[in-house]
């Protein structure tokens, strides 16, 4: 019996080749198409390649361990080494050049001796050693003089035409002269586009709200007019919190794949199944899916919701699927949410201060999210959307509602706005409640004690010695603004 070897291969440079986009905008278009059929075509590139190359090898479709999410694993005869070696490279080519050497592919190959545990340093090893050299292949031409030589430009692969082809094709396809690219419906391999998990399908969500006349994907204007309140729009990103390390103490090769799958069937079908709810699907547009994270365009009303669900299924994901594994890693999810500041502003702008978020989010805490300018817990963020509605409710019982969220507004802003710091001292308990009592003013006609004491309690958290303004106070003060406008 033939020898066997595991091939794990990867994306490296995606998130700079996404952001790239916004330093190539056309005149007419503020980025929407450009990074959306760029996300797109990253996520099913490492879904499209093993499966090409196990094609092209002749070899079975059982022989794809995992694909998606930037990476796959393939098991392939030892005989099949060097045509994996020449594909990959061919590819590896073609995707420099496509994204103007933003993206490189990288690869390992080992041989199946050992336990899993050993087989996977050795293929993590590699890909570090690979991602840490990446002149290693240069040779003595690295060393030559460069001159003025500019960088490559990204070739023009992703018009909006490209988003649209994706958006209607029902097959995804590769074809040798063109190996590291994905064909829409075409090509001389093809394998079908599904929401749910197949045997020879590959599982994508791509839900696009449609602009009013339902033959095209609504433009971000369209998005943000969508929106109650404040006629704006906005990206939500996602990530489950350590989910390498979870993956990383798979005892078993059949423990990798298993929870590989589990996390791409959660971002690919409950997002699909999610975003096509009647209060998402004409707001709201999935921009990618990966193996442990996802981004959605959408108008900024619909977003903290959808990002409120998304929470729910993944905490019910974890307890039901991912309870006989001990610690909590891969367990929770963290999000970030960003919002267009202007008319003028494009995707990819928002799609990066989204991101960036994002990472002050997980690094506060694990299970948080970033949104209106303040990191929260989830529960917080239950309490800051009860909190809404009571701040709605008293300001549609007053006579001059934007007045008494402007002086909520200003009172946190004299008070620091939740910021630390030596510029900034603690309020006293007893200025805080004063301010707050100024700030209530004008409702102690129309809205009974009770409220108030309520809203009251909700914005300023008791310590033992002095007390402060709760962050999720903040939250939901700033998306009572959203709604009212003001």
């Amino acid at each position: 019996m033939s020898l066997q070897i595991f091939l794990q291969g990867k994306l490296l440079g995606i998130e700079e080749f996404l952001l790239s986009a916004s330093r190539e905008l056309r005149p007419a278009d503020p980025g929407a198409g450009l990074l959306a059929g760029r996300s797109r075509y990253t996520a099913l590139l490492s879904e499209v390649l093993p499966r090409a190359l196990l094609a092209e090898l002749g070899l079975a479709r059982i022989l794809l361990g995992t694909g998606g999410g930037g990476q796959f694993l393939v098991v392939l005869p030892l005989e099949a080494k060097p045509q994996a070696e020449s594909f990959l490279s061919a590819a590896a080519s073609e995707i420099d050049s496509l994204s103007g050497g933003a993206m490189k592919l990288v690869w390992a190959i080992t041989e199946n001796l050992g336990d899993w545990s050993v087989v996977r340093r050795r293929l993590s090893e590699e890909i570090q050693r690979k991602r840490g050299t990446p002149l290693a292949g240069a040779g003595l031409s690295a060393f030559e003089p460069s001159g003025d030589v500019k960088a490559p430009e990204p070739r023009d692969d992703f018009p909006d035409s490209y988003w649209l082809d994706l958006l209607a094709a029902d097959r995804a396809g590769w074809s040798p002269d063109r190996p590291g690219a994905v064909i829409p419906s075409g090509g001389k391999y093809v394998w079908p586009l599904t929401s749910s998990l197949s045997q020879e399908g590959i599982m994508m969500a791509r839900h696009t709200a449609l602009d009013d006349d339902r033959r095209s994907p609504a433009s971000l204007a369209t998005l943000a007019a969508r929106a109650e309140g404040r006629r704006t729009w906005g990206v939500l990103r996602g990530d489950a919190d350590d989910v390498g390390v979870r993956l990383r103490r798979a005892q078993t090769i059949e423990e990798h794949l298993q929870l590989s799958v589990l996390y791409k069937q959660f971002f690919a079908g409950e997002l699909e199944l999610l975003c096509s709810l009647p209060e998402f699907w004409q707001k709201v547009t999935i921009l990618y899916s990966g193996g442990d994270d996802f981004a959605v365009l959408g108008a900024w009303d619909a977003l903290i919701p959808l990002a409120r669900e998304i929470q729910r299924l993944f905490h019910r994901f974890s307890e039901e699927n991912l309870k006989g594994f001990p610690g909590p890693e891969g367990k929770t999810i963290s999000m970030a949410l960003a919002l267009a500041r202007d008319e003028e502003a494009a995707l990819a702008q928002v799609f990066e201060e989204a991101g960036q978020k994002l990472e002050l989010a997980k690094c506060a805490d694990r299970d948080c999210i970033h949104v209106l300018g303040r990191t929260l817990e989830w529960r917080q963020l239950s309490a800051a959307a009860e909190l809404r509605e009571t701040m709605l409710r008293v300001a549609a019982e007053i006579g001059s509602p934007r007045t008494f969220l402007r002086e909520l507004t200003a009172f946190y802003r004299r008070d620091g706005g939740g910021v630390s710091g030596p510029e900034r001292s603690t309020p006293k308990p007893w200025k805080i409640y004063g301010r707050l009592n100024r700030a209530l003013g004008a409702t102690k006609e129309k809205v009974p004690q009770k409220l108030r004491t309520h809203l009251t309690n909700e914005m300023v958290a008791k310590g033992a010695v002095q007390v402060k303004l709760r962050p999720a106070g903040r939250v939901a003060l700033e998306w009572t603004r959203l709604l009212a406008e003001v």
